[in-house]
């Protein structure tokens, strides 16, 4: 028997072979808190008899299924892999680096088409008796990534689903050892792609991604479940960089409104000589569109740039992912 309340709790994920097909969980995250429930549309009739006051049960009808909600997660130095290559688009195979253990994943943004996932959540009752959720057809449709001074680098995956069932059995969950990436081992570059410059200053950086999707894809036929979402706007990719106001490189690109490569990344323990565990997020240009640095008080001045990223006509948007994961 689990533990009868949040701390008995389990979420499990794999890739689907078909949108909206159950497939077993074959990796568990160690999720920090989640929002994903199933959403019915229903219709009562209203047809009038004589005499009868309140409308009955027998004629209420279910006329479409879908689920939605929320991952929210720290990231760590194993398992991001399913859950990166479904927010990103591309289909990666981790590379051995020489013949070391370290494995590189390089997702590079791209259609989402074919990329979905079974999503399974167990949740106890207070007897520690767990129940199960099977959450199928899953699409990420937006992921935040954040960390700040002290704190962890975090990760809320947005997601769209086609369905919730209860009857596919609960997966045993395991977890291998894993660390989390944090502030100190953050750093964040800016520059001509490819090389660019460390900043000074830096307390605090955010990045979205959004892929918005055509989800209301609901055809006759369905047994009132949707088809899968298909991309129906461009990507739109936004951040924050939240700084002491020691320089004004990243002042004077707010005030020309030039654009600037930028790479976030992370540096987490040595896997082998010259390989250790990282993650780093690459936008090749990011223009800023909010940069005030202004006088609040007596404080060290303290601006928030909020920016914009796009597309630099050559060069990709990237997540690159290094650990010891020999798959996803």
């Amino acid at each position: 028997m689990a533990i009868g309340s949040g701390l008995g709790a389990q979420v499990g994920i794999a890739p689907e072979s078909t949108y909206g097909t159950y497939m077993a969980p074959t990796k568990f995250i160690e999720f920090t808190k989640e929002s994903l429930a199933l959403k019915k549309t229903t219709a009562q009739s209203a047809g009038i008899a004589a005499g009868r006051l309140v409308a009955l049960s027998s004629r209420r009808v279910v006329t479409q299924r879908q689920a939605s909600g929320s991952l929210e997660m720290e990231v760590t130095n194993k398992g991001m892999g399913t859950l990166l290559q479904t927010l990103m688009g591309t289909t990666v195979t981790p590379v051995q680096q020489v013949a070391t253990d370290a494995y590189l994943q390089t997702h590079i943004l791209a259609d989402t088409a074919g990329k979905s996932l079974t999503i399974q959540k167990g949740v106890p009752l207070t007897t520690g008796v767990v129940t199960r959720k099977n959450f199928l057809g899953c699409k990420v449709i937006s992921a935040e990534f954040s960390c700040e001074v002290g704190g962890m680098l975090t990760a809320s995956f947005e997601i769209d689903s086609k369905d919730c069932e209860e009857t596919s059995v609960l997966a045993t969950a395991s977890y291998p050892a894993m660390s989390p990436f944090h502030f100190a081992q953050m750093s964040l570059k800016t520059g001509a792609f490819g090389t660019e410059v460390a900043r000074s200053g830096i307390r605090k950086v955010s990045i979205k991604i959004e892929r918005p999707m055509a989800v209301e894809r609901f055809y006759a036929g369905a047994s009132g479940t949707k088809a899968e979402p298909i991309s129906n706007d461009q990507v739109k990719i936004t951040g924050s960089i939240e700084m002491d106001y020691v320089d004004t490189v990243l002042d004077l690109l707010h005030t020309s409104d030039a654009a600037t490569s930028l790479v976030w990344a992370f540096t987490g323990a040595e896997i082998e000589p010259t390989y250790n565990d990282s993650i780093s997020f690459s936008i090749p240009a990011i223009h800023f569109d909010d940069a005030p640095p202004t006088v609040e008080g007596f404080d060290v001045i303290k601006p928030t740039l909020n920016f914009t990223g796009l597309y630099d006509g050559t060069n990709p948007i990237a997540i690159t992912y290094m650990s010891t994961d020999i798959t996803l």
